[in-house]
């Protein structure tokens, strides 16, 4: 939308995910053991487990912390069994929010869930409630600056679905989930080092939130980011 910055939005919420940096370790531990779990301990041919990796190396995690979650998911070491859940709802002036989970106790988290939205002026919806109104895509944003031709040529070439130009001069590569890893590789091979690298659940159009609406929507998504059985949360809002 007009009047918000992409770049802006995202280096935000980088700077409010390295304030919980312990935190994030702890979340990508549980995804990197999930993902070893379903898809092997080899990066090769578990692109969900080399995702998980990058971003704990993103995040400095010692490789000691890493190879033990991995050999925890592929049964070498004893570990917790998690469960993959999503939960969708609403925020302030009814912006869509998405809350992936890994947990060990589905009662648990689902009432923590809950009273996270209800205590912060949301509420919990019914599943497909607001997922509808993201796409499911793999995503990599690069600084303003970036050579928009060059990227979009090489993006392309490598698979990439669509290249988006925002007004902020910041611009965003789209890619079918599977297709992710070979995408970040090429571009990465041509020179361009995404910001942010993810699969994500992506709005497909957004809500511009400001001042004290604004400020309500942040405290949400902190309480439900701040629980330990969530890993994602999404919305459709632009701060």
């Amino acid at each position: 939308m007009a009047g918000h910055s992409k770049w802006a939005n995202i280096q935000h919420r980088k700077g409010r995910q390295d304030e919980k940096r312990g935190k994030i370790w702890t979340k990508l531990i549980k995804e990197i053991t999930v993902a070893a779990k379903l898809g092997g301990g080899d990066v090769a041919t578990n692109p969900r487990l080399r995702l998980a990796i990058d971003k704990a190396k993103d995040s400095n995690m010692p490789n000691d912390n890493v190879q033990r979650a991995i050999q925890r998911g592929t049964g070498s070491l004893e570990g917790v069994n998690y469960e993959e859940i999503r939960y969708e709802g609403y925020g302030i002036n009814g912006a869509a929010v998405i809350v992936d989970c890994l947990t060990d106790n589905r009662t648990r988290t689902v009432a923590e869930v809950r009273h996270a939205f209800n205590k912060n002026g949301g509420n919990m919806g019914t599943e497909g409630s607001v997922a509808f109104l993201f796409k499911h895509c793999g995503q990599m944003l690069f600084a303003p600056g970036i050579n928009e031709d060059q990227l979009m040529e090489a993006a392309l070439d490598a698979g990439a679905e669509d290249v988006i130009t925002h007004d902020d001069g910041s611009l965003e590569v789209l890619t079918p989930v599977p297709d992710f890893p070979k995408v970040q590789d090429a571009l990465s091979k041509a020179g361009f080092k995404a910001e942010l690298a993810t699969i994500a659940m992506r709005p497909e159009t957004e809500i511009a939130l400001e001042g004290d609406q604004a400020e309500s929507m942040q405290k949400l998504l902190d309480a439900l980011e701040n629980l330990d059985d969530v890993q994602e949360v999404f919305s459709n809002v632009a701060f």
